[in-house]
């Protein structure tokens, strides 16, 4: 009996010591957010007061101490600084804070007392190359980047077997000296191939944002000299990532191939090299890049594969009248390769250009219908069933096209390809003017995960959440969804009417920039440049100051410069843009693209 009564105090002691523990650790964390806060706020006299008494309960806490000393140095206190730098120097005996005294001497402007330290630093280094690690962080800490580079160089110069590669190359860069970055990020990823994707990140951005006008030129250089040097692919595949980067599928292509020749297990590279080509409209690269892929295999997937490509470019660049002469081409596709999974893409590519093209949604069903019987995969079903709804859509059958739509849903929850079919299925409830219900799911899909699909979902929510505030009666929205509806049937002239109807009716409202970007769209799409350039211009002269205006810009400039040939007339459209629209979409792009118009090296 005593004996329980004792294991039970022993245990109730425990509890109550955990719970103790519990609610002191609540209570250390919400002052270590408290000091944070001020902090960052910039409020260092309140942060000083929160920082010291954290050191004080946890006084080996290096990040504290740091905190601390930052404070001090904010507000002037530098001999508060010095002293506890010393102190801790002497308890600790830390070689990283011999820079946190020099820093402190900088930061007063007494270069000579703060060299000392610099140097003292360093030599402990030459004792213990082991202590590049903290110093060396120190020192880029206070972006002390001479100092930071001469610790590497020095304990590299003591352990050839240490590698500081990365980080020197950094620093090379930061220091503005690109050439020795290239060459020693290079030698690094060469050496240490798992680095290589971290360090084409840190050129990328260089290329992108931080590098001098002849950088990509001096990479380009250095990496065809390796290529000339060294027969190892590896650089052929370097290479390769730069001309993909610099959107030159061609150049790129020609070390693929040259990658190929030398090893031809596998042409899944090249084969997403093309569908990079078609996602950047360089079609023509595109082609080849098949036709090469039909010759140099006799896989049935990739075959398949390959000559669905070609059809589908085939497709998009014949002109309407025309469309009659391919049906025969496609189903001689279909029927050369057999009614099988392995075909399901071609199937479908048929029954939506049967649909979509020819209007003949009867046959299109049919072709998805057959393709469902087929002993189909989950996502292969989810492809099909896609497909069919689409085609119920172009029926105007609503219902139907959004229970297909929601079986996808079910089926692959919080995959991309069910967040697709939850797009479309707010598309139909927004063709069908159920425009409530559309902005709700639309306003959920701004979050999606994939980014074209909460891009897609954000214009159509503010094109709904905008107009219904301008016109709470929606009238001129859903004149607006019922032509946006033509052209989703692919009835190009009959949505060139109603948008056309709309701009006469509701003349300086809301809706016209949009109905004029729309236009622009449906111009370009049948051909005629000159007349989408006219609606861009409008978008461009009276609602300068709408949400639409950068993609006037954009469109505008890739017209000029990709169907007209008109770079000139281009150049200026991507500079406004890049200008004045610095949170666009195609900010990116739109420099890039001016970069290269104005003949800079650095693209």
């Amino acid at each position: 009996m005593f004996r329980s009564q004792q294991i039970g105090i022993i245990k109730m002691k425990k509890l109550l010591l955990h719970i103790s523990l519990f609610f002191s650790l609540i209570g250390f964390s919400q002052n270590e957010q408290l000091a944070q806060y001020y902090y960052d706020k910039g409020d260092f006299e309140k942060a000083k007061i929160s920082y010291e008494e954290l050191l004080q309960s946890v006084p080996q806490n290096y990040q504290y101490f740091i905190r601390t000393i930052d404070c001090y140095q904010q507000l002037k206190q530098f001999d508060l600084a010095e002293k506890a730098i010393q102190t801790r120097l002497d308890k600790y005996k830390q070689s990283s804070l011999l820079v946190e005294l020099g820093y402190n001497f900088k930061i007063q402007q007494q270069d000579d007392k703060a060299q000392k330290y610099f140097e003292q630093a360093l030599a402990k280094i030459k004792s213990n190359p082991n202590e590049v690690y903290g110093i060396a962080n120190s020192f880029e800490r206070k972006v002390l980047l001479d100092y930071a580079l001469q610790a590497y160089q020095m304990a590299v110069g003591l352990q050839p077997n240490f590698n500081f590669n990365y980080q020197m190359g950094l620093l090379y860069g930061q220091l503005g000296n690109t050439d020795k970055m290239i060459n020693t990020f290079l030698d690094e990823a060469f050496t240490h191939p798992e680095s290589t994707i971290l360090i084409q990140n840190q050129f990328s951005r260089f290329m992108n944002d931080e590098g001098d006008a002849g950088f990509s030129a001096n990479l380009r250089k250095a990496l065809i000299t390796r290529t000339q040097k060294n027969q190892d692919v590896y650089w052929n595949q370097f290479l390769s990532w730069l001309y993909v980067q610099q959107k030159e599928f061609g150049k790129a292509f020609i070390q693929e191939k040259a990658i190929y020749k030398r090893n031809p297990e596998s042409l899944t590279t090249i084969v997403n090299l093309a569908q990079l080509a078609i996602e950047e409209k360089d079609e023509a690269t595109a082609k080849t890049i098949f036709n090469f892929v039909l010759e140099n295999t006799t896989d049935i997937e990739l075959l398949v594969q390959a000559n669905g490509y070609l059809m589908q470019l085939k497709i998009d660049t014949t002109p309407e009248k025309e469309w009659g002469t391919i049906e025969p081409e496609l189903s001689a596709l279909v029927t050369k390769y057999g009614i099988s999974p392995f075909t399901l893409s071609l199937q479908l590519m048929q029954a939506h250009f049967l649909t979509f093209n020819l209007k003949k949604p009867e046959a299109g069903k049919a072709i998805v219908r057959t393709a469902l019987e087929l002993p189909l995969n989950e996502y292969e079903v989810a492809q099909a069933k896609m497909e069919l709804a689409d085609i119920l859509l172009y029926e105007a059958k609503f219902n139907q096209a959004l229970l297909y739509y929601s079986q996808i849903e079910n089926d692959l929850k919080n995959d991309a390809v069910a967040h697709e079919a939850s797009l479309k299925a707010a598309k139909t409830s927004y063709f069908k003017t159920d425009l409530e219900w559309a902005l709700k799911q639309f306003k959920e899909l701004k979050s999606a995960s994939t980014q074209l699909i909460a891009n897609d979902a954000l214009e159509y929510f503010l094109l709904i959440n905008d107009n219904t505030v301008a016109d709470s009666t929606q009238v001129a929205l859903k004149a607006f969804a019922k032509a946006d509806y033509l052209e989703y049937q692919n009835r190009n002239q009959e949505a060139i009417q109603a948008f056309q109807a709309i701009l006469k009716q509701f003349k300086g409202q809301e809706i016209e920039a949009v109905t004029n970007l729309r236009l622009g769209r449906i111009y370009e799409k049948i051909g005629d440049f000159s007349l989408a350039l006219g609606q861009y211009q409008s978008i461009i002269e009276q609602h300068s100051d709408g949400i639409y205006v950068d993609e006037a810009l954009y469109f505008s400039a890739e017209l000029y410069k990709n169907q007209l040939q008109l770079p000139e007339k281009a150049k200026p459209l991507y500079e406004k843009l890049i200008f004045n629209h610095q949170d666009s979409i195609y900010f990116v792009e739109a420099r890039r693209k001016f970069r290269e118009l104005r003949g800079d090296s650095n693209l």
